[in-house]
């Protein structure tokens, strides 16, 4: 007697058709690496020259374009297209342009190839680097004028490229261990990543229950493949798809890496709140500020007031501070001072409000489940509830970057006789859908640890009230200034 197979639902029968596409989609990453390998090669070749030959031409005058200047035309490929839309590329999909893509990823990855082999130092392994590294080269990048100056976007992109081959030849072998641990970018990557509808999945029965020998796999960011979770370090470059039958490209909610598997921690919670919402906010806002020229000329008139002239000097190099006579555009001590303390005074007034709301809502709410309280005192609480419901803040924090260098791009677009009268309209309404997409993220966070209607409503709103700096700011920027 033949046993008939009642067929799926509709409904889960396409959701099983989905999933085994997107499966697909990791199988064929996997089986294509030497096509992926042959088109980093030729990204890199665009890179270098992007980098290189804008730095030996003379600098553009007045009348140059996106169609007559490579410098405009690295410049727009940089700063107006590139960044911008690999920032967005992350939420959407992943950290595929670090696993794809990226030049400084292949370039390292290759010098590790080729390199000595050696053991990872400690201290490259410390939690602090991705704040201090975003945070270093967000403020120096100012100071040297990175978006304008080809020599600029040399030492800041061509610097870091150096460096990623240099720590790739000393240590790891065929790894990439600068961007596990150094890249610049790698903190804000890893925090946008976990906005991402896709990720590899791990099936533990299935890898339990695969042969005791199987291929090795070459994991070049240094992933625990059995314990994966999450898509927040993973370069979804294709490489483990289908490894021992158990792990596999799946696609889930944008939402489920922060409420179920996200954790957080100080120094991630230090590069949401006072990197991507502070430091950055102050770098994009600096040049458009009345109150930036107002302190500059207060400090100048006291300064000679006083006789001390040095400050007013611009004799510092160009990779120093800005240095560019010719086109009669330097910066003296007293620009560089001022750049620094309106940056720094923008991180602690924005970053400091988010983390005073976050605070708050963490004292409001009970502690999380499965937290206890530190030191053993009664009043002192773990800082793990504050640093979960920061990971809440991503979206908002992640759009602020986004429309920050997206503002490089619009005003390259007016350069080039472009309208952008559409373009405020399109900003607010993004920068409205993100930080709803935060409210929403930090009920559900409050939800893990009170039912308790009004404790979950007035965390949300102290957490609100903590972004209204920060929201603020782009007013600031794109309306009054």
């Amino acid at each position: 007697m033949q046993t008939r197979v009642a067929p799926l639902p509709p409904q889960e029968s396409r959701a099983r058709s989905f999933r085994g596409a997107v499966a697909g989609v990791g199988d064929f990453l996997r089986d294509h690496q030497r096509g992926i390998r042959r088109m980093q090669w030729l990204i890199v070749v665009v890179y270098v020259a992007l980098l290189a030959i804008p730095a030996l031409l003379p600098l553009p005058g007045r009348t140059a374009s996106v169609f007559n200047h490579m410098t405009i035309v690295a410049q727009f490929a940089f700063w107006g297209i590139w960044w911008p839309f690999v920032l967005v590329s992350i939420p959407l999909l992943g950290r595929a342009w670090c696993g794809l893509f990226c030049p400084e990823g292949a370039l390292t990855e290759w010098a590790s190839r080729h390199g000595r082999g050696g053991a990872i130092p400690r201290w490259m392994r410390w939690g602090g680097w991705p704040f201090v590294a975003f945070s270093l080269t967000t403020i120096y990048g100012q100071l040297i004028s990175v978006y304008q100056y080809p020599w600029a976007t040399a030492a800041i992109l061509g610097g870091s490229t150096v460096a990623a081959m240099i720590i790739g030849y000393l240590y790891g072998k065929n790894k990439r261990v600068w961007c596990k641990y150094l890249c610049p970018v790698n903190g804000v990557f890893n925090l946008l990543a976990k906005l991402a509808p896709w990720h590899y999945a791990v099936d533990a029965d299935a890898w339990r229950a695969a042969p005791r020998r199987s291929e090795p796999i070459n994991c070049a960011p240094l992933l625990p493949l059995r314990t994966m979770q999450g898509a927040a370090e993973c370069h979804m470059c294709g490489r483990c798809s289908d490894y021992r039958g158990a792990i596999a490209l799946s696609p889930r909610s944008p939402e489920d890496e922060i409420i179920r598997v996200a954790r957080g921690s100080g120094w991630q919670t230090a590069l949401i709140v006072f990197g991507l919402m502070g430091f950055a906010v102050g770098a994009f806002l600096w040049s458009a500020s009345p109150w930036f020229v107002s302190i500059k000329q207060a400090a100048a008139t006291w300064l000679v007031a006083h006789d001390v002239y040095w400050p007013l000097a611009d004799t510092a190099p160009w990779f120093i501070l800005t240095h560019y006579p010719q086109v009669g555009d330097s910066f003296n001590w007293l620009d560089g001072a001022v750049i620094l303390l309106f940056i720094g005074g923008a991180a602690a007034i924005v970053g400091g409000a988010a983390l005073a709301g976050l605070w708050l809502a963490d004292r409001l709410l009970p502690v999380l489940p499965g937290l206890r309280w530190s030191g053993g005192g009664p009043r002192r609480r773990s800082p793990a509830g504050i640093n979960k419901l920061a990971q809440g803040l991503i979206p908002a924090a992640g759009m602020g970057a986004f429309l920050g260098l997206t503002a490089i791009t619009l005003t390259l677009l007016r350069n080039e006789g472009v309208a952008t009268g559409w373009a405020n309209p399109l900003r607010f309404t993004l920068l409205a859908l993100a930080v709803a997409w935060s409210l929403r993220f930090e009920w559900r966070l409050s939800g893990q640890r009170s039912h308790a209607l009004w404790q979950r409503s007035a965390a949300v709103a102290l957490v609100a009230a903590g972004m209204l700096p920060f929201c603020w700011a782009w007013v600031l920027l794109f309306l009054r200034w």
